[in-house]
């Protein structure tokens, strides 16, 4: 998952965008969950018009594309950003963690960082899932509460807590330093034991979340979220490990995450209606900044790869070949 709200700067997307604008500075914009991977999305996907795009894609060649899988603990969105601001480390061990709780006004310094999501593990009749922790509605007096009562577990094995925001806390530790993690958008709705890991490292790891588990279970915070028909947070979630590496402003690294919810929800009407807001807003603003001749680059990010657009604007016998030879943008996009 990537860090909190629009997410390269610190700043909303527009005023990322507009500053982008008055500095005449590069704009890099990336998608999130562009490209679906089940069948009924895709088929969303083949239905949907997507003008704004169209143009783009004509008028900026494609300069890359990262090719992986949907099994790769750090997805193709969070890797794209890493690239674009400068950031080195394996398959999940992004330093997003140390990062956002930096944003959260936390000093990172030079510890090694973990985000905590508290979330909710769902116990179905063949395997447990992760629900999207947006569906807690965890309040920050709840939060607080959660988090001092499992703080002393952390505490007392050499690790330093700290209260970020009702859906992430923070823990340090020399052994997050190169720890690999799934990020939250690899878990959300899914077994989560198949993104658990199964070495020295990560056995540890999950003996603390086993804690935690009982701590929670039963605690009065919990009932009382019970009987107001809330789902009890009962785990915590491990991710974006490592430590802090600078974002540089001048990268001018736009995300959007429209799309993330409803693809994550599977409600593939919900993510129609929010292509065609990304199309009036980021897509747009994009396309603007490519037609007045400035620098732009657009990634379009799928669950197991990335492509990227972007460099000097087509001239008009490029963009005719290039319209020439494209295939569908349905079929273009399949491959993330």
């Amino acid at each position: 998952m990537l860090p909190e709200g629009v997410r390269a700067t610190g700043l909303t997307r527009g005023e990322a965008t507009r500053r982008a604008r008055d500095n005449r500075a590069p704009m890099h914009l990336i998608v999130p969950f562009a490209a679906p991977l089940p069948d009924a999305g895709r088929a969303a996907a083949r239905s949907l018009p997507r003008p704004v795009l169209a143009a783009l894609r004509e008028r900026l060649p494609e300069t890359g594309r990262d090719e992986g899988d949907e099994w790769s603990l750090s997805p193709p969105h969070e890797r794209a950003f890493a690239r674009a601001v400068g950031w080195v480390g394996p398959d999940g061990a992004l330093p997003f963690a140390a990062h956002e709780a930096a944003r959260c006004g936390i000093d990172a310094g030079d510890l090694a960082w973990a985000q905590l999501s508290p979330v909710h593990w769902h116990l179905g009749t063949e395997q447990v899932s992760l629900v999207d922790p947006a569906a807690l509605a965890l309040d920050e007096a709840t939060s607080r509460g959660l988090f001092e009562a499992v703080q002393p577990l952390f505490t007392g094995d050499g690790w330093l807590l700290a209260w970020g925001r009702p859906d992430a806390w923070f823990a340090a530790h020399e052994g997050l330093a190169d720890l690999p993690t799934a990020s939250l958008d690899r878990v959300i709705g899914r077994n989560v034991d198949a993104w658990l890991g199964s070495d020295a490292a990560a056995r540890r790891l999950r003996r603390l979340q086993a804690e935690v588990q009982m701590l929670l279970h039963g605690h009065p915070l919990n009932a009382e979220r019970e009987q107001r028909g809330l789902l009890p947070v009962n785990s915590v979630w491990v991710s974006g490990c490592g430590l802090r590496q600078p974002v540089p402003e001048a990268a001018g690294v736009v995300v959007d995450e429209g799309l993330r919810a409803p693809a994550l929800a599977g409600d593939w009407a919900a993510w129609c209606k929010a292509w065609d807001v990304l199309e009036a807003g980021a897509l747009s603003e994009l396309l603007a900044r490519v037609q007045r001749g400035e620098p732009a680059t657009l990634t379009l990010c799928g669950e197991r790869g990335s492509l990227t657009l972007g460099g000097t604007p087509a001239t008009a016998w490029q963009r005719w070949w290039q319209r020439w030879g494209r295939t569908l943008m349905a079929d273009w996009l399949e491959a993330l």
